[in-house]
Formats: structure tokens, C-alpha cells, sequence
């Protein structure tokens, strides 16, 4: 399940992924908060605070995330990853160097500093 957290700056939108995530999370809650920011600021500071395994996501997850992602590829500038998955925060750490705007990862103790930075406007 994905739901959306509330307690981050205006110019983020926020998540925390927990058991199960399907596609129907993606349509239901992520796309159109993402939707939504664009609209009101052309650019999307992004954070995904992750409960759960990348496991658990379906694979219908997955292609909805890439939908999104594809559907505003330019608009992206922030992206924070908080994670307990080594290889989770190196791929965030590395999505950078492959995709338009910052992606870094953190963990479940960096997460006042992951939104702190995802909200920053430089």
C-alpha cells in the first residue's frame, strides 16, 4: 500500500510504500499527487519512504511507475529515496547519472535530512 505523507513542504509530495504495492496505489494516490505538483510548480521534488521490500511491489507497480516517470521525464528535479536497502539507496545514488534532475538515497535515521534536501530549491 501506498499512502501519502502530509508533513513534508509544499513543494514536495511524499510517500511511505508498506506490505503490498500494485498498480491500483500508483493510480490511485501516487499519479495523482504528481499530477497535481506539476500543475501547481512544473517540477516534481519527490520522496518515497520505503516499509516495505522492493519485492513487494507487482510488477504492474512497477510499470505504472515508469508510466509517471516517463509521462513528466523532464519536470523531475528532487527524487529521495529512504530505505534500509543498500542496494536500493546506491541505485537512487546512481539514478542521477541516467535520468533528468537529483536522486539520492537515505536511511530510516537520514529521513529529516532526505526531506530537508528534496524540498531544497537550488
Amino acid at each position: 500500500m501506498i499512502s501519502i505523507i502530509n508533513s513534508v513542504p509544499g513543494n514536495v509530495v511524499a510517500f511511505r510504500a508498506t506490505g503490498d504495492v500494485n498498480k491500483d496505489d500508483y493510480k490511485n494516490v501516487v499519479i495523482p499527487a504528481i499530477d497535481a505538483l506539476v500543475k501547481k510548480q512544473d517540477k516534481i521534488n519527490f520522496m518515497l519512504v520505503l516499509d516495505t521490500a522492493v519485492k513487494n511491489f507487482t510488477i504492474g507497480a512497477f510499470l505504472q511507475d515508469l508510466a509517471v516517470g516517463l509521462k513528466h521525464f523532464t519536470k523531475w528535479h528532487r527524487m529521495a529515496i529512504v530505505s534500509e536497502s543498500g542496494p536500493v539507496n546506491t541505485f537512487s545514488d546512481l539514478f542521477s547519472y541516467i535520468a533528468p534532475g537529483e536522486a539520492k538515497g537515505f536511511t530510516h535515521a537520514e529521513l529529516e535530512k532526505a526531506e530537508e534536501w528534496v524540498s531544497a530549491d537550488k
